[in-house]
């Protein structure tokens, strides 16, 4: 990858702000992945409402045959990768360890030409959760490549959890950040930390942490890099 990793970001993170629905959003997300190296991705993402039959987004580009065999074998209610996601928002490489307990998708999943793969959930302050599953047919996941990449993998499963829930449940103009709030934000999203952040605005750690926190609960984010995506989606910076 020539460009910076917050070049990289930045221009999709635009293209995802420019989407107008969720086919749009995930065409961004997959040439993302392929820059990656992955040839596959998948986002699945479950809203909380309505709570008797919460709303589901289910998004891939996955070979047509393996999406109708995973479909015909019930296989979403015994992936452990899914599983997993429901359980922890830490990643989770593809491993025969991993899907000891479901040999007969781990084995489909192969013959469908799905051997390598990846997945990281995420989930928002409104309850609304989801998964990005990125995946290829050949070269394992080594260290070395997630040393290199497991950054941006990260930040594109946050990303595309949040553009997601953007696109189906439209908030912007219930929210309104403060010019503080905003500029802050903005020098987070440059990777400043809140003591730089408070050198170059002239002001206290902790009053930088004050601004910080209210944009977090205007923006119903958990850390300080959901609210600088969302806020971002949401055209707030």
């Amino acid at each position: 990858m020539n460009e910076s990793m917050a070049d990289w970001r930045n221009r999709h993170l635009e293209a995802m702000t420019r989407a107008q629905d969720s086919s749009g959003l995930f065409a961004v997300v997959t040439r993302a992945a392929r820059e990656l190296g992955f040839d596959y991705c998948a986002y699945g993402m479950r809203m909380p409402l309505p709570l008797s039959n919460p709303s589901t987004v289910m998004l891939n580009n996955y070979p047509v045959a393996w999406q109708a065999r995973y479909a015909e074998q019930g296989y979403l209610a015994r992936d452990p990768t899914v599983q997993h996601g429901i359980a922890s928002l830490l990643p989770v490489v593809w491993s025969e360890a991993v899907f000891a307990e479901a040999r007969p998708l781990w084995e489909d999943a192969r013959g469908h030409g799905l051997q390598v793969g990846w997945a990281q959930a995420s989930r928002t302050a409104d309850g609304s959760v989801g998964m990005l599953t990125l995946a290829r047919s050949q070269d394992a996941l080594f260290d070395a490549e997630l040393g290199q990449s497991e950054a941006n993998m990260s930040w594109l499963a946050h990303a595309a959890h949040q553009g997601l829930v953007r696109l189906a449940r439209p908030a912007g103009a219930a929210i309104a950040l403060s010019a503080r709030e905003a500029e802050v934000l903005r020098w987070m999203a440059d990777g400043k930390t809140s003591g730089e952040a408070g050198i170059i605005l002239s002001v206290s750690e902790r009053t930088v942490n004050f601004h910080v926190a209210n944009a977090l609960l205007k923006l119903g984010a958990a850390n300080k890099t959901g609210a600088v995506v969302k806020a971002a989606l949401l055209g707030l910076l």
